[in-house]
């Protein structure tokens, strides 16, 4: 079948035989049996984890559950940081027709409460006692749930609730269950049927509350296909996890891409030391938010400025014999022999040293996702020797709709669509989708689902377009789009990842719909900011005083400046605002993938934005 092409919902979708994620999980563990499945850090020393672990572990949860009384059907949510258990929890779940419902450990008790009662979980999987907090505050409020199950016993040893049981309590039932019920496991992997959910993803809910994704074995199955067409994995790969595995971007490669491919997965030890980690691990695929990648690319950047003359000058030459093949290459022309030349000789000087000390050395394919990349970024990733490709999906799409890849890598666009996807423009410019990656639909909300399908269409909310060579170019979202006060339509989401490519701005929502100018809130980047003004001797004392400084104001000024030169004079930013509280995934205003919110930002700090207007 030709790449595009549409598979039909009665047309089966398998991998080496498997046409479930169960049987797929059963088939790669008793192929790998000893292999290195896992590893993960304890006390500061690396471990590994074979798939018979990974099976074995998963099997005595399932029984476990078995024991308390799971059946197919059911919502279990898990609360928790990323951690193999994570996998051996959702295997578990999956594994038994249960349906698994991650919760993010940044969110609240009154939305762990939310997610609990509109998935109808019966148990809940929490991490320690700071999550079990959350649970004990709202207890009352979640009738439905039968059990919570807590992995960690650290500062609750004494601790007794009726619903309550620790993890070893699960294993040691599901050891005696497994005695009692030899291979019942197994027997309920095969159960399973591809249209089956196998699992909720919820929405972030940043225009109304979240909703719950149903993703069936054959959206994921589909997924691991497609994506063996157009993307090298190899079972020799070392991956690195640590975005939130209750996300669909994390769970896809984490979970069901090692899977498909048996690679090995690395388990980061916190969000604070995945640059640690990525060098100890050196992965041979990455991927992760443009965040992560604008600040490995502001650190260079502040340690080029900290160097000697001499490696000033000596960055500024390899980056540059990089950028100058990295033009031939985007153009689909031959490098010339002499730029080639140049490109490997400050590749042996400089670069090569570069990716090692960035834990890219052995780096094959790095992704990037879940939010616009300025192409300057990628084009300077590009250059040093590090392939960042683009993509483009959403949680409907179970995780990937278009790819950039190695051999045809279009800059600036987020690549072609998946193989036997489809995506078109409607006329109103939003993007629409069909394939076998597009959700079963919102869980318990039909007439939702009915408005985001229609005709197998998924109306995904995105504005783009589709070049001559086939490639989409997302342009914002819809609910975005700016309408000035002259009438003029903007869509901001290109003047802020241009913003966020400097190594000062950590974020930035563009303003301005119904107004007679744009203007702009920024994020800083704490630390370069921080290291700017001890160079420079500027004063402050907090986070708050250092984004009132006038000097870092004149500094942001001018970043904005530079970006406001590339836009016509009515897409640029006439005045902006420096957010002086320093946000975290704890805080309403940031996702979990670390992007502000649009409509809670502009809430929020109304008096800010109104500043700028004279209001």
């Amino acid at each position: 079948m030709p790449d595009g092409a549409f598979i039909s919902d009665d047309m089966p979708v398998t991998l080496e035989g498997c046409a479930t994620v169960g049987e797929l999980f059963l088939h790669r563990c008793r192929e790998k049996g000893d292999a290195v499945a896992h590893r993960d850090k304890d006390m500061g020393i690396w471990k590994s984890f074979t798939w018979r672990d990974y099976f074995d572990n998963s099997k005595l949860v399932a029984q476990g559950l078995m024991e308390l009384g799971v059946q197919r059907g059911e919502v279990v949510s898990i609360l928790s940081e990323d951690r193999r258990e994570w996998l051996y929890y959702d295997m578990a779940v999956m594994g038994i027709g249960a349906i698994a419902s991650g919760v993010y450990t940044t969110d609240s008790a009154k939305q762990l409460a939310y997610l609990v009662n509109d998935s109808g979980s019966t148990v809940l999987f929490v991490e320690n006692d700071e999550q079990l907090d959350k649970y004990l505050e709202v207890k009352d409020d979640m009738p439905g749930l039968r059990h919570v199950i807590v992995f960690d016993r650290d500062g609750l040893r004494d601790f007794s609730e009726d619903k309550v049981i620790f993890y070893d309590d699960l294993i040691a039932k599901g050891e005696a269950a497994e005695k009692a019920h030899p291979k019942r496991f197994e027997a309920e992997l095969e159960k399973a049927q591809p249209e089956d959910t196998i699992t909720l993803i919820y929405t972030s809910g940043t225009t109304g509350p979240p909703k719950g994704a149903m993703i069936s074995h054959r959206n994921v199955m589909f997924q691991l296909s497609a994506g063996m067409e157009v993307l090298e994995s190899f079972a020799g790969d070392e991956q690195l996890c640590f975005l939130p595995l209750c996300h669909i971007y994390e769970r896809l490669i984490t979970v069901y891409v090692q899977l498909g491919v048996g690679s090995t997965v690395n388990f980061a030890e916190s969000v604070e030391t995945v640059f640690d980690n990525l060098r100890e691990v050196s992965p041979h695929t990455f991927a992760c938010v443009p965040r992560v990648w604008e600040k490995i690319y502001s650190s260079v950047q502040i340690l080029r400025s900290e160097a000697t003359g001499v490696g000033r000058w000596s960055m500024d030459q390899a980056i540059a014999a990089g950028i100058a093949k990295v033009k031939y290459k985007e153009k689909g022309e031959v490098v010339p022999a002499g730029v080639m030349a140049r490109f490997k000789m400050w590749d042996a000087l400089v670069l090569r040293n570069l990716r090692r000390m960035l834990g890219m050395d052995r780096m094959r394919r790095a992704g990037s996702g879940a939010a616009p990349v300025s192409p300057e970024l990628l084009r300077w990733f590009a250059a040093i020797g590090v392939p960042l490709l683009e993509g483009y999906g959403a949680t409907e799409t179970s995780g990937v709709a278009s790819i950039n890849t190695s051999d045809d890598n279009n800059i600036g666009t987020v690549g072609k669509p998946m193989p036997h996807t489809e995506i078109k423009i409607a006329d109103s410019g939003e993007i629409l989708i069909k394939g076998g990656n597009v959700f079963k639909g919102y869980w318990n909300m039909p007439e939702k689902t009915s408005e985001t399908i229609q005709d197998g269409w998924l109306y995904t909310g995105d504005v783009g377009r589709i070049g001559n060579d086939g490639a989409l170019t997302i342009t914002g979202r819809i609910k975005d789009i700016i309408i000035t006060a002259g009438g003029k339509n903007i869509t901001p989401a290109e003047l802020e990842s241009r913003l966020k490519f400097s190594p000062y701005i950590s974020d930035a929502v563009i303003i301005g719909d119904k107004r007679k100018y744009l203007s702009c809130l920024i994020m800083i980047d704490q630390e370069n900011v921080e290291k700017y003004a001890q160079t420079k001797a500027i004063p402050f004392s907090d986070y708050a005083s250092l984004c009132r400084a006038p000097q870092i104001v004149e500094l942001i000024g001018t970043e904005v400046d530079a970006v406001n030169k590339d836009f016509a004079q009515v897409e640029q930013i006439k005045k902006f605002r420096l957010i002086d509280i320093l946000l975290t995934a704890e805080d309403d205003e940031l996702t979990p993938t670390m992007k502000l919110k649009r409509s809670f930002v502009e809430t929020k700090h109304k008096p800010l934005i109104d500043s700028m207007y004279g209001e």
